[in-house]
């Protein structure tokens, strides 16, 4: 405690140059925090997005392909072999989509928007809510019904509202049809779909004779799989594959299809997301580095100014432990009250980047979490020990004729 008093009273006599030689380490620690806080912010985002879509979810894609002759689309029969005949393998249920785009207009108001048409367990197996009305139904799909389900930006696009919209009927590519439900806001779905919030879902038979006829009937563009278990996607990925060849009677090593599974796209995503925030991470650190390098340059200039004080103590018996545990004790200070400044700073700069990125809409919340803090903290501590022995082992050095003898 001696020691710590004596450090504080020998920093506090040259505060503008404790200032100046703290501020690296300020620098330094704030980067490290911001940096990973922003890193995580960003991770956080990407994967609540796609956790949305549920990691249990293989999305199926139809791939023509230069090897094969006549490459066969996806089906409902498709769907409908997967359901029945993989579901004791964990196959919970198969949801079929069409995609397309249409002019879609209510009054004066109109817009050019993605629509879907899809089966009636697309909802649940996408993960979608509803604010108000209902899904789309199998009494929709068997009688193929103009009942429509609109996304929530679409709605504010067309009724300047989101709420009060069950039972109004708009014109889909001049046709009418009217509303039965509105989606609440998500975001991107994952790889199915890029966004339900400026779309508009209708039931998939009334799709397929309506609006997006295909070549053969009963063709899909997508088929989403929920598995029961995410431990076995591994597994019930091969055994699709293996059935969709058989049906499609493809060559053996080629596909005309894609499987894609959203698990992997998010741990994909997080590897990817957490590299780069070990990165930016490392990169800030190098101020810390500097920091480090000031707090030697002080403490040396620091032994030569009080050079005579160090020969005086020791001839009045200071022992070199003293004088060691002296100097680095003001390296320690110096570094620890950087380390809380920078703490406090790279918080605040986390904070703002956080205000900026809500005032532009961008779903990014940096995350400053506890282990960056003790990270950075003792870091930042440890640089000012190793940055700060080599001054204090020079002083502890010192003969002390030779110092009493320094002008």
């Amino acid at each position: 405690m001696q020691s710590l008093w004596e450090a504080l009273g020998s920093l506090t006599t040259n505060k503008l140059r404790s200032g100046l030689t703290i501020l690296g380490i300020v620098i330094g620690v704030a980067s490290v925090i911001a940096m990973v806080a922003l890193g995580r912010g960003v991770q956080n985002s990407v994967t609540g997005q796609m956790a949305g879509v549920g990691t249990n979810q293989l999305t199926i894609f139809s791939m023509g392909s230069a090897e094969l002759r006549n490459p066969q689309p996806l089906t409902l029969d498709d769907a409908q072999a997967i359901q029945e005949q993989l579901s004791a393998s964990g196959v919970r249920q198969v949801a079929s989509q069409l995609s397309g785009s249409a002019l879609i207009s209510y009054g004066s108001e109109s817009a050019t928007s993605n629509i879907y048409g899809v089966s009636a367990n697309f909802g649940s197996v996408n993960n979608l809510d509803v604010i108000e009305g209902r899904f789309l139904t199998e009494e929709d799909m068997a009688g193929q019904t103009s009942s429509v389900v609109i996304g929530s930006k679409l709605a504010d696009k067309l009724f300047d509202r989101s709420r009060g919209l069950v039972g109004e009927l708009i014109r889909v590519e001049g046709q009418p049809y009217r509303i039965v439900g509105v989606l609440a806001e998500k975001g991107s779905s994952g790889i199915s779909m890029s966004s339900t919030d400026d779309a508009l879902l209708l039931p998939l038979t009334t799709a397929q004779t309506r609006l997006m006829p295909r070549q053969r009937r009963g063709q899909v563009d997508i088929l989403s799989v929920e598995v029961a278990n995410v431990t076995d996607l591994d597994r019930v990925t091969e055994e699709v594959s293996q059935l969709l060849r058989t049906r499609h009677r493809t060559p053996v090593g080629t596909d005309d299809f894609m499987i894609f599974a959203a698990k992997q796209l998010v741990d994909t995503l997080n590897q990817i997301t957490s590299v780069l925030t070990i990165f930016l991470g490392g990169v800030a650190a190098i101020s810390l580095l500097v920091g480090g390098i000031g707090i030697m340059n002080i403490m040396l200039v620091s032994v030569t100014e009080r050079t005579r004080e160090i020969g005086l103590r020791k001839a009045l018996g200071a022992r070199k432990r003293d004088i060691l545990v002296q100097f680095l004790s003001e390296a320690a200070v110096l570094s620890m009250a950087g380390g809380i400044i920078g703490i406090i700073l790279g918080w605040l700069i986390a904070f703002v980047v956080g205000l900026i990125a809500a005032a532009n809409n961008a779903d990014i919340n940096p995350a400053v979490g506890l282990d960056a803090i003790l990270l950075a903290t003792l870091f930042s501590s440890a640089i000012g020990v190793f940055f700060g022995l080599y001054p204090a082992n020079r002083a502890a050095n010192l003969q002390p004729v030779e110092a009493l003898r320094s002008e």
